[in-house]
Order: C-alpha cells, then structure tokens, then sequence
C-alpha cells in the first residue's frame, strides 16, 4: 500500500458502497481543476538487487501512488487514449503504451524494414539510442505545451498542471517512512497517467528522422537506415542522428552515449573492419556492436538469432 495505507481490495470490495461518493470527488476535481494533495504524495520503496547494502545504486525504487488517485488517473487516461487514437494524433512509428501495439509488433516492423533492405542486396546502418532517465526528465512546462497544441481546453491544461504541482515523495523502508521530497520534474513514477503522458512528450521526434528510418518504443528508439553506398548510408544516418539529438535536447532529455550503440547489418557484402564512426553532438565516437538487445530480442549483425 502506498501512504494511504489503503489496499486495492478493500476498495474493490466496498465497491457498492463507495462508489457514489469516490465519483462526487472525482467529478469534483475535474470541474474544479485542483487534485487533493494526499493523492500526489508517493511512497518509494527500495528493492534490494544485490551487492552492498550501503550502496544506493544497488536498490530499485519502486513508486506506489495513493489507491484513489491510480483509480481516477485510469479514468482520466482511459479517455485521452481513446481521444488520441480517434484522432490518430500518435506518430505511427510510436508503439509504446498503445493498445494492439507492444515489443513483438514493434521488432517484427524493424526486423522487417532491415530484411528487406538486406535482400535487396543493401548495407543497413543503426543507431540504438538510450536516454538517462528519460521519465524522470520531463519538463512539466514543455509537457503542457505539447497538450496545449494538441488543443487541450484550458480546463484540462489548468488540471494537469496541478496534477504536477506539489508532488512528494518519500522513503518507505522496515516500518520507517522518510520525510518529504519535493519532485519538481518527471512524470509521477508508478502512475497510470505517466507512461501515456512520456508518449505524448516524445510523439514529434519522430518527424526529425529525415530520410532515415525511426521507431519509438517507451525510451527506447532505434534509428536506421540503408542504401547500397555504405558511404551513403553511414552520412545520412548521421545526419539524421544529429537532428534526433537537438530534438531531444528541445525536450531537455539526454543522450547516455556509453549506451547508446550502432550496429551495421550484413551478412555478405564487402565492409570495413572499422566502418565510420556516428558521433554525437558532443563529438563522442559510438561503439560499433554485433549484437545488441532491442525490446527484449537479441539482434545480431547478420540476424542469425543465434
């Protein structure tokens, strides 16, 4: 339980009787844009993953949000889902958080694109690109831009920009609880709203890709691109790289260029032992690797699956 300390069962079970009231408050916050402020105070608890105990970064902390608060953010999410897929406002290289959209889908149109080049006897470049912590970098005052231009009444903006204000946080750990942390920037860890909210921060980037290909899953994007000049196809990746990068640097979320990695998919035409590299904005070389984990499937250079 988060710091309500109330279950979802109790809620699940005493349905009948509470209903009525729980919808008079949420109908309530939505005509007068305000959130009760109990509702965006989180408990964080730290899993243990191992090593030493004194080290924080050997935790995985785990956000549990107020019960009430995740039952109306599913009502509130419910209808700006149904709102943007009406509205085909998500890119359609976007997949993440999207009803009959998900990991397998999103591989097989990538594997897809990567195979078809390769058969046609083409060189195909890409860049896997990883984004430090990319949910815990949203600008709340970009965020509500982007829904402004959505045409989001100003209603629905003034909800949601106090849906962002006075959030806190604190440590729940062996029967002990932390004082408050003010979280200032982010989408709220653990909601329902955050994942959709981070999809719709991200949506345009896709639009910077250029000639190259691109594909957006959650934080993790792949960008590729092919041709039969290698030459080619290694400058006009970079060129869309580069884009993607100010793109991203618009919405203040930062390029982890140790993580972030090329690979070059081949499995019979000549190329260089050391292909040229893709650098970043900051002038980082990126590492060339043959295999690399996409959305949970492991690619190799010449798409052996083995």
């Amino acid at each position: 339980a988060g710091l309500d300390n109330l279950d979802p069962l109790f809620l699940k079970l005493s349905a009948a009787i509470v209903a009525t009231p729980i919808t008079s408050l949420l109908n309530l916050s939505l005509v007068s844009s305000e959130i009760p402020k109990d509702w965006k105070a989180a408990a964080v608890i730290p899993l243990f993953k191992g090593g030493d105990t004194l080290d924080p970064n050997c935790y995985r902390p785990i956000s549990i949000l107020p019960c009430l608060s995740k039952v109306f953010e599913s009502l509130v999410n419910k209808q700006i889902i149904d709102h943007f897929e009406s509205h085909r406002t998500f890119s359609a290289v976007q997949s993440g958080f999207r009803a009959g959209h998900g990991c397998t889908s999103a591989t097989l149109k990538v594997l897809n694109d990567i195979i078809t080049a390769i058969d046609k006897r083409h060189y195909c470049a890409a860049v896997f690109i990883d984004l430090a912590k990319a949910f815990d970098s949203v600008n709340h005052h970009i965020l509500i831009g982007r829904l402004n231009s959505l045409g989001f009444s100003n209603d629905c903006l003034a909800w949601f920009t106090n849906y962002f204000a006075d959030r806190v946080q604190c440590v729940k750990s062996e029967g002990l609880l932390s004082g408050p942390l003010a979280v200032s920037m982010g989408v709220p860890q653990g909601s329902i709203l955050g994942p959709t909210l981070f999809s719709v921060y991200i949506n345009d980037v896709a639009l910077a890709a250029g000639d190259s290909l691109i594909h957006l899953y959650a934080d993790d994007t792949i960008l590729y691109t092919s041709g039969p000049s290698l030459d080619t196809v290694l400058t006009n990746l970079q060129t869309s790289f580069n884009a993607i990068q100010h793109s991203f640097r618009g919405l203040q979320l930062l390029l982890n260029a140790s993580k972030t990695k090329c690979m070059l998919f081949n499995r019979s035409l000549p190329a260089p032992a050391r292909p040229t590299s893709i650098t970043t904005l900051d002038g980082s070389d990126l590492e060339y690797v043959d295999n690399y984990k996409y959305l949970g499937v492991w690619l190799d250079c010449k798409l052996s699956f083995q």
